[in-house]
């Protein structure tokens, strides 16, 4: 009597899934064996260049692009402070034009 009635679903219709997840195969090395050194990669500016210097230009200009965007970042929030000042000023001065006016009828009376 007092249990919820739900309307049959038309659009999902529930199917146990009947795939089974296939093992990775794993490779198995011998145990006195050593494992392959990766190339050591140079950790000066000058050495990268001399590696390849097409990875040295995309970093100079990576770095130049991560230094401008932060300057962006600083400029408009120096931006905002600014824009945020002026319209505090304006509108202090607009309500102590209106209180000025307000005292002057009152005083009139």
């Amino acid at each position: 009597m007092f249990k919820p009635k739900y309307p049959r679903p038309d659009t999902y219709a529930y199917t146990p899934a009947t795939i089974r997840p296939t093992p990775i195969p794993v490779e198995h090395s011998e145990p006195g064996g050593s494992a392959p050194v990766p190339a050591k990669s140079p950790s000066t500016f000058a050495g990268l260049a001399q590696h390849s210097p097409g990875t040295a230009l995309a970093l100079a200009a990576g770095g130049v692009a991560g230094v401008l965007a932060l300057a962006s970042v600083a400029v408009s929030l120096l931006l905002a402070v600014a824009v945020t000042a002026v319209a505090l000023s304006v509108s202090g001065v607009v309500v102590l034009f209106l209180v000025r006016a307000l005292r002057q009828e009152f005083m009139r009376r």
